[in-house]
Formats: structure tokens, sequence, C-alpha cells
């Protein structure tokens, strides 16, 4: 004689505690590789976003040290490191040493470097603007406020 089957009692699945779709850390990383590819797609030059970073931030605040230029576009320093050999490379900034102290290098955008930002900046706006577009104007100055004190140390 066979064993009398229990009825099926219906299980509700438990949430997990962990969801990766709601972390703030998977979600920047997802919005960030969203703007990378209207960005890479918009700007039609070839440079990389942390390229394109250096070179703008270093046309905005002429000569600095790459050490400083490496904290203001927040890369560490083996990433500027190889971002300012590779945009010296193009002779689009071009490196000389500081004459009070010969072991600090100094960078500064040649006029080929100044000119390419140039060109780019609307392109650079464009993908900007494109990135921002699902929000409304006053969600996009929201989130951009937000995201600037949540940025402050």
């Amino acid at each position: 004689m066979g064993r009398a089957s229990l009825p099926k009692r219906s299980v509700k699945p438990q949430k997990p505690s962990y969801i990766l779709d709601e972390q703030i850390g998977f979600i920047l990383r997802q919005v960030w590789q969203r703007h990378a590819t209207i960005f890479a797609k918009e700007i039609g030059i070839n440079l990389t976003s942390a390229q394109w970073a250096a070179l703008a931030k270093l046309t905005e605040t002429g000569p600095c040290s790459q050490n400083l230029l490496g904290r203001l576009t927040a890369m560490d320093p083996a990433t500027i490191q190889g971002v300012v050999r590779r945009l010296t490379a193009r002779g689009l900034i071009e490196r000389t040493h500081d004459p009070m102290d010969r072991r600090i290098a100094v960078l500064t955008p040649t006029r080929e470097g100044i000119a390419l930002i140039g060109r780019a900046v609307t392109s650079a706006r464009r993908s900007h603007a494109a990135a921002l577009s699902p929000l409304t104007h006053r969600e996009q100055c929201l989130l951009l406020t937000l995201l600037q004190k949540m940025n402050e140390r």
C-alpha cells in the first residue's frame, strides 16, 4: 500500500535580504555604463571618457601637477599616469618640470588640446543632455544636486 500523499502547501517565497538592483553602487554603475555609451557615440573624437575628463579639466584649470589633476578628476595615480602618457603622446598636453621642484611634473594643454576641447564641447554637452533625457528638467537639477551632495567630503 502506498503512502498517502500530503496536501501541497503553497510556500510564499521570502524576499531576499539583499537585492542587487536596489543598491546605489549597482544603479550608479548601470547609469555610468549608459552615459559612457552615449558619450562614446556622441563625442566624435577618439578620446576615452577619462582622457576627455583630464584634458577638459586641464583646459579649465590651466597648468597643474599630475597629482592635482588626478585628484581633480577622481583618478588614482596609476590611472592618471596612463591617461597623461597617452594625451602627451598625442600632442594634446605637454609635460614640463616645476622650476622650483624638478620632481613635480607640470601639465599644460597644448594648442591642439585646447582646440580639440573647443571642437568637441558641443558634443559633450549633447551627451550630458542625452544621458539625463529620461528626467524632467526639475528632476535633472535635483539629481545633479543630490549627486553633488553625496560627493561632498
